[in-house]
């Protein structure tokens, strides 16, 4: 079997990289280049020919190490910022890290919410060793379940152990594994010729349309264009198109609008509404689909709906030649249109509502509004701005 990665880790920007001997991979395609050529002590200067482990520090309490890598080479830790490396380092790995055992396999972050507190996994052989960041103290675990894990990364959320070209998903604070693994990595996290979406490229911001835009409760923002959606908000793993359905089962066409009201995802498709409530993957709630009409008091195509933070008002815009924004209370029983109001926009796409305004997107443009009722007010259409790469991870 090929030899594995030696370490995947993001760094501070969401770039990953994948190191094997003395080469990386920068992000999820393209050719290998020389370590040195990122991280330049990574050279003979101190005896550098590999890395055995990498992550990147989760710790916002910690602000001097928030962020910033960490690469391991046999009893020494190495720590970057900004690709660049740290006054004061090398330094023994007991030293940065007391009770963490030298020469290891892989080490990945977790961060409080996903372990009990701050911690970092270290891996070696079949045991992991859980350090409490804050107490800086350790609790050696077994997994003989998993695979040797040459090397570890969490993205979006989740965590996976890699060894030659699989990976296996697993939950940090047990353990387990659930659902059918291994899988064949190059399916999922590169794009190789033959294998999985191998063949897909970033999409010109110039092209971009969307279906719907929204924020839940949780802050977790979503976009959605044709059968993808995109998480905006956690730009510290990057921005990466997934399928729907890998969330929303049930959606299997795409979606025309989607908004988030009480702790619930609405998905609007034709003349019906999901409702979700949040899980992984979400979990449509008994009773649903139910018609537009049942559930809103709406007829006809939606092209986009929004609600505002803290609000129970959901703006629902509907409309071929000229667009139209409804109100409807979503406190009232029955639902039903209380105003409506023409909009000096057509064509409308998505709109999004947060605390700084109300943003309609049209192609690849958005307009900029203090509110829903200023949009609703104005006879005019804002100046128009372009969607950028930084919004969207769309290529510029």
């Amino acid at each position: 079997m090929e030899k594995p990665f030696d370490a995947i880790t993001p760094d501070e920007n969401g770039v990953m990289f994948f190191f094997k001997g003395p080469h990386l991979w920068k992000g999820f395609s393209g050719p290998a280049q020389l370590s040195t050529e990122s991280f330049k002590e990574l050279d003979d200067l101190h005896d550098i020919g590999h890395v055995d482990a990498a992550f990147r520090m989760h710790s916002t309490e910690h602000a001097d190490s928030h962020d910033h890598i960490y690469f391991f080479l046999d009893d020494k830790v190495f720590r970057y910022y900004n690709h660049t490396l740290e006054d004061g380092y090398p330094k023994g790995v007991q030293e940065e890290f007391p009770g963490v055992p030298t020469h290891l396999d892989s080490a990945v972050e977790c961060p409080s919410g996903e372990c009990l507190t701050d911690s970092v996994l270290f891996f070696k052989g079949n045991d992991v060793h859980a350090y409490d960041v804050a107490t800086k103290t350790v609790k050696t675990k077994s997994w003989p379940h998993l695979p040797v894990c040459t090397s570890a990364l969490r993205w979006k959320e989740s965590h996976y152990c890699f060894n030659g070209h699989n990976f296996t998903k697993f939950n940090p604070v047990t353990g387990e594994v659930t659902g059918n693994y291994p899988k064949d990595a190059r399916n999922y996290f590169m794009k190789c010729s033959g294998f999985g979406h191998g063949n897909s490229r970033k999409q010109k911001c110039s092209d971009i349309k969307l279906d719907a835009i929204t924020s839940d409760d949780a802050g977790k923002t979503y976009l959605f264009a044709g059968p993808i959606y995109m998480r905006l908000d956690d730009i510290r793993d990057g921005l990466h198109p997934f399928l729907i359905t890998r969330m929303w089962t049930e959606m299997t066409n795409g979606v025309d609008a989607v908004f988030s009201y009480s702790d619930r995802l609405y998905m609007i498709k034709d003349d019906l509404i999901y409702i979700y409530k949040p899980s992984v993957p979400y979990i449509l709630i008994e009773g649903y689909p139910k018609t537009l009409k049942e559930e809103l008091g709406i007829e006809g195509n939606v092209d986009a709906a929004f609600v505002c933070n803290n609000k129970h008002t959901v703006h629902v815009i509907q409309g071929e030649i000229t667009e139209r924004m409804h109100n409807v209370d979503l406190t009232a029983t029955p639902r039903v249109v209380k105003q409506s109001f023409p909009l000096p926009i057509t064509g409308i796409d998505a709109v999004q509502c947060s605390e700084g305004g109300v943003f309609v997107f049209k192609g690849s443009q958005y307009y900029e509004y203090e509110s829903a009722m200023t949009m609703a007010m104005s006879r005019i259409a804002a100046i128009p701005n372009n969607i950028t790469s930084e919004m969207m991870g769309c290529e510029d």
